[in-house]
């Protein structure tokens, strides 16, 4: 259970969601009725005379207790990003369109601020993946993955040949239009749509999801969330990339390796109580609708 000794809430906004900024007006009055300070980010803040929630280094603030994200998965990953290794719990609302992530409607928003600070909301602890790029002797690149991280092609142009090893093991030289390595919570994201599995949020694992695989033999494979992942470039295109969370871009190039392993941080998650996993599972791909 969260904690309910919240002094300072930060909202953030997706940049495509103006609607999102009308409910900010009504945050402010219920941080003043609960005495809690509100930031926002970017423009947000500007217009509602709110503190920034980012430094103008775009680091966030020092002293926040909670982020509230209005948006869709889309804008939940980009507060994921924001916050980096600390472990601010977030609260996500939904205003996009699956909303995996962003659980609450806005509906269920003000209802749970208020057992929030009673302490009677539930977090989740969510796996991450450290992502680092080698190029030769040095590291060209290092982030963190909330959902997953994606070597593809970004126009059509020759097929890329990637080997992977698992823990230094030779796994499959795989000639695909990619590779998606995914955490437990990017299993229904970009994974889903490439055929991968579905994998609870609660287990330590690392999904990985060949795109289009020349050999339909090819197929996902997970792996234990304590292993490390290796992907090398053996052959490449002019246009191939490596994507963090469908927001952040790497070129790469021939004989380029990439690493990745379970972070020793994780991503907090508040959710409904009252809502388990295979609920959201059942209402998000409508299992069941005839």
């Amino acid at each position: 259970m969260l904690s309910g000794n919240i002094k300072t809430i930060g909202v953030y906004i997706g940049p495509d969601k103006p609607e999102a900024l009308k409910v900010l007006r009504d945050l402010q009055e219920w941080c003043e009725q609960h005495q809690i300070e509100l930031s926002a980010i970017g423009i947000a803040a500007e217009e509602h005379g709110c503190r920034p929630l980012a430094e103008e280094d775009g680091q966030l603030v020092e002293d926040v207790d909670l982020i509230i994200v209005l948006g869709g998965d889309g804008t939940m990953l980009g507060a994921a990003r924001l916050i980096g290794p600390r472990q601010i719990p977030v609260l996500g609302v939904n205003f996009g369109w699956l909303g995996y992530l962003t659980e609450f409607t806005l509906k269920e928003m003000f209802p749970a601020l208020d057992r929030l600070i009673e302490g009677r909301l539930s977090i989740d602890y969510r796996m991450l993946l450290d992502v680092i790029v080698k190029r030769g002797d040095d590291v060209i690149a290092s982030h963190r993955a909330l959902n997953d991280a994606v070597v593809n092609k970004s126009a059509p142009a020759r097929m890329p040949q990637l080997e992977c090893y698992v823990d230094g093991m030779f796994v499959n030289s795989f000639r695909a239009d990619g590779m998606i390595i995914a955490t437990p919570t990017g299993s229904t994201a970009y994974s889903l749509s490439a055929g991968g599995p579905i994998v609870h949020p609660g287990m330590s694992a690392i999904i990985l999801t060949p795109i289009c695989p020349h050999m339909l033999s090819n197929r996902p494979v997970v792996v234990s969330g304590d292993s490390t992942v290796e992907m090398r470039i053996k052959v490449s295109s002019d246009d191939l990339m490596l994507t963090i969370d469908g927001q952040l871009g790497i070129s790469l190039e021939l004989d380029d390796r990439i690493e990745l392993r379970r972070s020793r941080f994780t991503f907090t998650l508040v959710r409904p109580a009252s809502r388990n996993y295979f609920e959201v599972l059942r209402t998000k791909l409508k299992w069941g609708n005839v």
